[in-house]
């Protein structure tokens, strides 16, 4: 690894070059405002992702001709430029994102990373942002890194080699932090109601917001819990400090929290820092539906934007809108399913904060399906459980609309009728 300024970094960057960028918690800014700047010299570039906090200079007006901005999952610093045609999506699953970074139409020439100091053995820690940087790396002709001092160094597939880092970046920045969001009645009740589905011994699979938060808080009295997740966040710290995840009935990684992302407080990258309990993975392992279910039951925790009265989820976009991503719902949603005892729940409130209805007689057009019919078990609002699998049609559509909204009850039951004779 050669230590270089900014400038001296981005000048190895040319054009017509594919970049891809390690993101979330560790999104490097500093590297990719320079790389933004850069783009200005440059022609034919695109920049391929998953989700990134903060700005996006290079999503301007002014570049549009010079970079394709390519993201495999929407956050909402790209929405807007999505769904006007200034950046683009390609819908994947989760765990397919190491296999697109290894085809030709799609392979980076360049990876931006944002890693800790090197330690007295040579080895930089990629943080809590693993996914399919390693990927990248072993793809890419120019490896530039940010080193930064605020990374913490998480274990697992985390550690690399600074031989393979091309030029370092010397500049220190504190991760993304998120929050924990309060709850609400709502999503209290929705964490009743799926915590009632999880037994003892379970591994779990959860996201980050107030829905995996209630969850994790009605989790303290159970025992022996276990996770193999995409992500974990600060619930998980609390339950693993309490005693609660000892991961001691896990098949695979016994006694390890897995996960290949971590979105949180600086308590949660504090937790990961340096610590033999947590390892993170690479994506192409912790989506793996084959490795997922090798953990008995496997308990899967997803959210929604819609559920129709068949069950079809859509958790990617608002009629044509693209606002988030496939990510690893399907991995998970599978992987459980075929587990011994698992279970996949689709968990959301009946209404949006605005009154809305997210239990549907029909779903918008354009919406795009993210976990079919045929694959959903459990849908969870506050209102109750309705379990789908091996169910009619017809008993379908009674299960759902009694977990709907009190109030879209009978528009629910009139429409069901007009659209299926048998209801």
């Amino acid at each position: 690894m050669q230590i270089v300024g900014l400038e001296e970094a981005m000048a190895a960057i040319g054009s017509g070059s594919r970049v891809y960028t390690q993101g979330m918690a560790s999104t490097p800014h500093r590297l990719l405002g320079g790389f933004a700047e850069r783009c200005r010299q440059l022609e034919q570039m695109e920049l391929y992702h998953l989700h990134l906090e903060g700005a996006t200079p290079w999503v301007t007006p002014e570049l549009a001709d010079r970079l394709r901005d390519i993201s495999l999952f929407v956050g909402a610093n790209l929405r807007e430029a999505v769904n006007d045609g200034r950046a683009f999506y390609t819908p994947l699953f989760l765990s397919e994102t190491p296999w697109l970074l290894s085809q030709p139409q799609s392979r980076p020439h360049v990876a931006l990373l944002n890693v800790s100091p090197p330690d007295r053995h040579g080895f930089v820690s990629l943080g809590p942002t693993l996914e399919a940087n390693l990927a990248a790396i072993a793809q890419a002709d120019i490896v530039i890194a940010q080193i930064n001092r605020h990374i913490p160094r998480a274990l697992g597939s985390a550690l690399v080699n600074q031989s393979a880092i091309t030029y370092g970046v010397m500049w220190d920045e504190p991760l993304d932090c998120s929050l924990p969001l309060p709850g609400t009645p709502v999503t209290d009740a929705i964490g009743r109601h799926v915590a009632g589905l999880i037994p003892d011994q379970a591994t779990l699979q959860l996201g980050i917001g107030r829905i995996p938060n209630a969850v994790l808080q009605q989790l303290s009295g159970h025992r022996d819990l276990g996770v193999h997740s995409e992500m974990i966040s600060d619930g998980v710290t609390e339950l693993a400090e309490r005693g609660v995840i000892t991961g001691a009935y896990k098949k695979t990684d016994p006694g390890q929290i897995v996960a290949t992302f971590a979105m949180g407080s600086q308590s949660l990258f504090d937790f990961i820092d340096d610590n033999p309990t947590v390892s993170m993975r690479t994506v192409d392992y912790t989506n793996n539906t084959a490795v997922i279910r090798c953990n008995p039951r496997m308990i899967s925790v997803n959210s929604a934007i819609e559920v129709d009265l068949t069950g079809q989820v859509v958790a990617e976009s608002i009629g044509t809108r693209i606002v988030s991503g496939v990510g690893g719902q399907m991995d998970f949603v599978r992987g459980a399913s075929l587990a011994p005892e698992g279970k996949s729940i689709i968990a959301l409130p009946s209404r949006t904060g605005s009154g809305h209805p997210r239990i549907v007689a029909s779903l918008r057009p354009g919406a795009g399906v993210t976990t079919t019919r045929n694959h959903v078990q459990y849908v969870v609002t506050e209102y109750g459980v309705a379990e789908l699998r091996g169910s009619t049609l017809e008993q379908r559509v009674r299960k759902l609309i009694a977990v709907a909204h009190p109030a879209d009850r009978e528009p629910l039951e009139r429409a069901a009728k007009e659209l299926w004779r048998s209801v």
